[in-house]
């Protein structure tokens, strides 16, 4: 199988903090937290080390770790983090033919602050980012069997409604997991393109993002995931989304974008799990076990992993077992592509997870 990933390629600088080093504040009544840093002061790092990231990157990554021939769409500037990018993939087996540089910005840089629970606060230069161009998107680089584009930058997700259209004309799965930002500013272009999506991935809460919309044509609450008798899976479950002052139960959710056309729709929340939605059935998977090194990149992870194994065909159930199975690796490790897990990897865990990943189901 032939893959394309379109986004971001990030240099990312990651600094250990141990908590007694670096105080946290938690609010009562949102699900926020903030690391409190000292004006002036120097703080002591366990460890400060730098790796490549960037959603497509991280995305090219593990699918060439999978064994899949894929390459990787995005804009570098030209410059030292530019050359590092490039080594990575190519170290990885990632085709770099479709990258361009672009000497209007410098390569995009994120610095992670990773202290506490270990999910980084983090501070991002999209740079280049920013920059994609319909010049940039060749029509040859579409000739694949999967199209995996992650966040776009700014301008650069005026772009996809090309991406779309050149993914369509070729007939690959398109499988998408935008950013916050470009939701909350282009949320209304990707739901009117739903029907030529495959995979829609958003995480809790890049969903939120897209209620107003949804509930301003369907309206607000909604029935709930299950019978009243049978436990919710997870507090989403129970909760429902909110945003923009509306509220929506996940079935109500998953069930407006099912009938806007998109053929598997995603919302993962976290340590809770997973919820994926065909339009037939609505799927739970929870997280698998890990010792978490660093949040970044867990994420990615569970997109590119689900994008693959359902583009090749595999059952549902087997995708999302496989991709909490390798986001629980990549928390395991502090940057982004560390844990990434090799096919046979992935393959033995699959078979050694069994029951443990229990999906629960119910009809939409």
């Amino acid at each position: 199988m032939k893959a394309l990933t379109i986004g971001s390629a990030m240099i990312d600088t990651i600094a250990i903090i141990e908590s007694s080093r670096i105080e946290r504040m938690t609010m009562l009544n949102a699900e926020t937290s903030f690391l409190l840093l000292a004006e002036g002061h120097k703080t002591e790092a366990l460890e400060i080390s730098t790796h490549t990231g960037g959603g497509a990157v991280n995305a090219a990554v593990a699918m060439a770790r999978l064994g899949i021939d894929v390459s990787t769409l995005a804009k570098l500037g030209r410059d030292q983090r530019a050359e590092i990018v490039l080594s990575r993939l190519m170290q990885e087996g990632v085709s770099t033919r479709w990258l361009s540089r672009d000497e209007r910005a410098a390569t995009g840089a994120a610095v992670m602050i990773s202290s506490h629970e270990r999910n980084a606060a983090i501070f991002t230069f999209r740079g280049a980012n920013t920059l994609l161009e319909d010049g940039d998107l060749k029509p040859d680089a579409f000739e694949v069997d999967l199209v995996h584009v992650s966040s776009l930058s700014n301008r650069s997700a005026d772009r996809l409604p090309r991406i779309l259209a050149e993914a369509k004309r070729t007939g690959a799965f398109l499988a998408t997991n935008p950013g916050i930002r470009q939701l909350s500013s282009r949320g209304v272009t990707l739901q009117d393109a739903l029907g030529d999506i495959d995979l829609l991935v958003v995480n809790k809460i890049e969903a939120s993002a897209l209620v107003p919309t949804i509930a301003g044509k369907v309206g607000e609450g909604g029935p709930p995931l299950g019978p009243d008798s049978e436990e919710p899976p997870s507090t989403l479950a129970r909760q429902g989304l909110a945003g923009g002052g509306y509220h929506l139960s996940l079935r109500s959710f998953f069930t407006a974008l099912r009938n806007a056309g998109a053929r598997y729709v995603l919302v993962t929340d976290g340590s809770a799990g997973s919820f994926l939605a065909d339009r037939e059935r609505i799927r739970f998977c929870p997280a698998a076990p890990a010792t978490v090194a660093g949040t970044a990149g867990a994420g990615d992870a569970y997109a590119a992993t689900l994008a693959t194994f359902l583009a090749e065909g595999r059952a549902p159930e087997d995708a999302m077992r496989a991709a909490a199975l390798n986001s629980a690796s990549v928390v395991g490790y502090i940057d982004t592509q560390g844990g990434l897990l090799g096919r046979a990897a992935l393959d033995t865990a699959l078979t050694s997870a069994g029951s443990k990943l229990a999906i629960s189901q119910w009809r939409i």
